[in-house]
């Protein structure tokens, strides 16, 4: 099966990107960083090879953030959606938000991660694998 090109952008439209792909690999992280990042229970990260991902425009205007020593976070600067995250132990790839896609993508759930800091007020229901860092 051939890559298709797949659209995402932030909420106001300013940042865009495309990501090529046959299907996305997708995981739902429940570490404290990401539900505070998103306000939500979880954050839904989809993963492709780096080379595989690519900006389409503002990416300038795409704020920095240092969760920590390994991961750096994108922000758009007008809007505050969070877009990508890379991290510094594996750099071949590319973690972006599902949530920020256009169309629909192929998404495969893979699994939840860092699920000892879930929210405690939120029940996992689904069968997923249930991992407590990050594999």
């Amino acid at each position: 099966m051939a890559k298709k090109a797949y659209q995402g952008s932030c909420l106001c439209g300013a940042v865009g990107y495309e990501v090529q792909a046959e299907s996305i690999r997708a995981t739902h992280c429940h570490c404290s960083m990401c539900r505070k990042a998103h306000g939500a229970a979880y954050a839904t990260w989809g993963d492709v090879p780096a080379a595989n991902f690519r900006w389409t425009q503002g990416e300038d205007l795409l704020i920095e953030n240092k969760s920590s020593q390994e991961l750096s976070r994108f922000f758009c600067s007008r809007c505050g959606a969070q877009l990508a995250g890379v991290n510094k132990t594996t750099p071949e790839v590319f973690n972006f938000t599902i949530g920020t896609l256009e169309d629909g993508a192929p998404v495969e759930l893979a699994n939840h991660i860092f699920v000892g800091f879930k929210a405690p007020w939120h029940k996992i229901t689904d069968s997923l694998p249930q991992l407590q860092e990050y594999e």
